[in-house]
């Protein structure tokens, strides 16, 4: 078997990984709690090269992972934001757009991207989850980190 157990000592060993951070502005008072959440995972599971930027909001976010995964710095990158419906298709736009961004970033570059960009319904389905996912993002970043790298050497 190649791959270790999720949760496993060797899966979540961020030593030694750099990770890099985009994080949009919009909601800021969400996706600042993300950032904070997922800052402090990465530093307990022992990542210590983190580069962290925003951006303005979801849309912009993919640009710059594009960037990040072109510089090579990284072996992985984690995406946070938060959009909230409102009452018109703009919502429909920027979740679907802003995860299409992320998922090709990742898919072009071959290097693992978390997408923590939180789409609710509401404010109060975002302040729930705006910790779990922050913590969820640095453990998949450092997950999936690992993984390709084994995969690569196989």
């Amino acid at each position: 078997m190649l791959g270790a157990d999720k949760g496993s000592a060797e899966a979540l060993n961020g030593q030694g990984l750099r990770i890099g951070i985009v994080q949009a502005r919009f909601n800021q008072g969400i996706t600042d709690a993300l950032a904070q959440a997922c800052l402090s995972e990465l530093q307990a599971l022992g990542v210590a090269e983190v580069e962290h930027v925003k951006v303005a909001g979801a849309l912009e976010v993919p640009v710059v992972l594009q960037a990040m995964a072109e510089s090579e710095r990284f072996d992985a990158l984690i995406a946070l934001g938060c959009v909230i419906r409102g009452e018109t298709y703009h919502f429909e736009l920027v979740c679907n757009e802003s995860a299409a961004g992320v998922t090709r970033v990742s898919l072009d570059h071959q290097i693992p991207v978390a997408n923590a960009i939180l789409t609710t319904e509401n404010l109060p389905q975002a302040v729930a989850r705006q910790d779990e996912k922050g913590r969820d993002a640095a453990q998949v970043a450092v997950e999936m980190a690992r993984l390709l790298a084994r995969l690569n050497r196989a």
